[in-house]
């Protein structure tokens, strides 16, 4: 697991056990709302001897936008919920307060969504938020949102 780590280098998104590298737009020379907004990414996640994988066209940048903007929500509130909630089943992110200033983020992931399961719970405070929040920052800079509502007059 360390050497495709390694080979993968540093994540674009980390926050706990929580991995995600951003490769490439999944088609990079699409021009609508639906197929520009994918990203072809590797995620992984992993905690006490568990550890899962999942890679391909899963998730959209408009769906890291929707969950920096949450994020920044609930550091700024000490309350509240921040979803990734990607279309595609195989990911799903959720950090929430669970009393001000204290979080618990967890994990939905699975490489097959029709037979397996699994999800990681992780502890937190606002000290994670910012990095958190400016890696989703960081990774839309690389990789922006291409489509803004054109018009298909």
């Amino acid at each position: 697991m360390n050497q495709r780590i390694e080979n993968l280098g540093k994540p674009n998104i980390q926050i706990c056990g929580l991995q995600i590298w951003v490769h490439s737009y999944q088609f990079p020379s699409a021009n609508d709302d639906w197929d520009s907004d994918w990203l072809n990414v590797t995620v992984h996640c992993g905690k006490s001897g568990a550890t899962v994988w999942v890679s391909g066209g899963i998730i959209r940048c408009s769906e890291i936008y929707s969950w920096c903007e949450e994020c920044e929500n609930i550091y700024k509130n000490l309350e509240g919920k921040a979803e990734l909630s990607c279309i595609e089943p195989e990911l799903e992110v959720i950090v929430k307060s669970l009393t001000p200033g204290k979080y618990e983020m967890v994990v939905n992931i699975t490489p097959d969504h029709l037979s397996q399961e699994h999800m990681f719970t992780f502890e937190l405070d606002q000290s994670y938020l910012p990095e958190l929040i400016s890696s989703c920052k960081n990774t839309l800079q690389e990789f922006p949102i291409k489509f803004v509502g054109k018009s298909k007059a």
